[in-house]
């Protein structure tokens, strides 16, 4: 599963990135670009559904970080460290013959330069620094005011800057300035930590799920079939089962009454939350044993709980001539048949997605496939987040849109933790 990035920087910062980026074939980088800094505040608006967000600045980080703050997001900013003030440093010296002395720079931290000042021993020299990080409110016109000062007054012959657009607004005024340039390790570095970051984020459910699956009135047919036909049959449902289990990481046995049993966890739980409507395992026996079956599915937080569910779907599915199956979740609520479409009208969903919630085109048929593929049975943050490949915390924007629009109701709870907090199940509200 590929981590969805959304990367804030300048273009020629995002080019950078993106060869950086190359070797990591697990992320997929959304490239937001802006040529003022202040526009990071609308564009961060815009990338909800992503799983982590990288600034490959610190400006734009700033212009955002009460939203970040307000909205708790899962963020990374490429480091301003040490390593990267003393890079500059040399290259100012060795590469453009600049001698350290007479200068200006800024900075995010004032400790940071203090302490690199020290280690090179020129803290003597008539080096000045302002550093950004500490003011309340970044004001980009502040920073090149105190350098302009400094020029004018004759104290400095050239400035580094962390900053492009001081960078810009320096040579407009005709003073000698370079931009600091970000090493390539530090990029490696927060790549490493957004890796870091999504995966604990990610949460997968803790669920355990067993099933049931049996010929349905087997005892009339064997009065009715030779027993070597009835034992082909089973012999035949069991090879169906075992190819299912083995793409779903299950387990697959029998029992003492002669009911296959499947226990698994996230793979068979995902399989039948991604076949709500068609059901394909259930089309497969029908049309290879020519025989009518009933599969129950349990949910629960250990394996004695998930089996008791499974039992009562299994009984729910006796009532039913012909092949079903249904599913007892956690909260012993029944949800069924499988495979058995329920309608609902795409054209008004779609409306109230782009009207109501503001979701763009491609969001809108995105989670109306979703409600299709699950049947629209209630579904939770982390359904969703299963589905987009993204962090349940970029679900939960979704979500709220949704609430917001009035697009999705509240019509339930589950809790598939032992601990914790139970999780909302929402329905379309149509």
């Amino acid at each position: 599963m590929k981590i969805k990035l959304a990367v804030f920087g300048q273009n020629a910062l995002i080019q950078r990135f993106e060869n950086c980026i190359k070797k990591h074939e697990d992320i997929e980088i959304i490239p937001f670009t802006y040529r003022n800094a202040k526009e990071a505040l609308n564009l961060i608006e815009k990338a909800f559904m992503c799983d982590t967000y990288l600034f490959l600045e610190s400006l734009p980080y700033l212009y955002a970080k009460p939203i970040i703050d307000k909205k708790r997001l899962p963020t990374v900013q490429v480091a301003f460290d040490e390593l990267m003030l003393l890079t500059n440093l040399y290259h100012l010296n060795n590469t453009h013959n600049k001698p350290l002395n007479r200068l200006s720079m800024d900075a995010l931290n004032k400790d940071l330069v203090d302490e690199v000042m020290s280690e090179l021993e020129l803290s003597n020299r008539d080096i000045y620094s302002y550093c950004y990080g500490q003011d309340k409110v970044v004001d980009i016109d502040n920073v090149v005011s105190f350098h302009k000062k400094l020029w004018d007054e004759g104290k400095i012959d050239y400035v580094l800057t962390s900053l492009d657009e001081v960078e810009q607004k320096l040579k407009l005024h005709d003073i000698p300035t370079n931009c600091m340039m970000i090493p390539q390790i530090n990029m490696e570095k927060a790549i490493e930590k957004v890796k870091s970051i999504t995966l604990f984020n990610k949460n997968k459910s803790a669920q355990i799920v067993a099933g049931y699956v049996k010929i349905k009135e087997l005892d009339r047919l064997k009065n009715e079939k030779d027993e070597a036909v009835i034992q082909q049959t089973q012999q035949n449902l069991h090879q169906i089962l075992l190819k299912l289990g083995e793409k779903t990481l299950s387990s697959v046995f029998t029992n003492q009454e002669n009911h296959f049993v499947i226990v698994g966890t996230r793979g068979i739980l995902d399989h039948i939350t991604n076949h709500f409507r068609d059901f394909p395992l259930l089309q497969e026996i029908e049309a290879t044993l020519n025989t009518t079956v009933d599969i129950g599915f349990g949910l629960g937080l250990t394996a004695s709980q998930a089996e008791d569910h499974a039992k009562l779907a299994l009984d729910t599915c006796a009532l039913s001539k012909k092949s079903s199956c249904y599913i007892v979740n956690d909260r012993k609520e029944t949800i069924g048949p499988l495979g058995i479409q329920k309608h609902f009208d795409t054209s008004k969903l779609y409306h109230a997605l782009i009207h109501k919630a503001r979701l763009n085109n491609e969001l809108s048929y995105n989670f109306i496939d979703f409600i299709k593929i699950r049947n629209n049975e209630p579904f939770s943050s982390n359904d969703i987040a299963s589905f987009y490949s993204v962090t349940k915390r970029s679900a939960e924007r979704t979500v709220n849109k949704l609430l917001t629009g009035k697009v999705i109701k509240v019509v339930g709870e589950e809790k598939p933790y032992v601990k914790g907090r139970p999780r909302k199940l929402f329905q379309i509200n149509m």
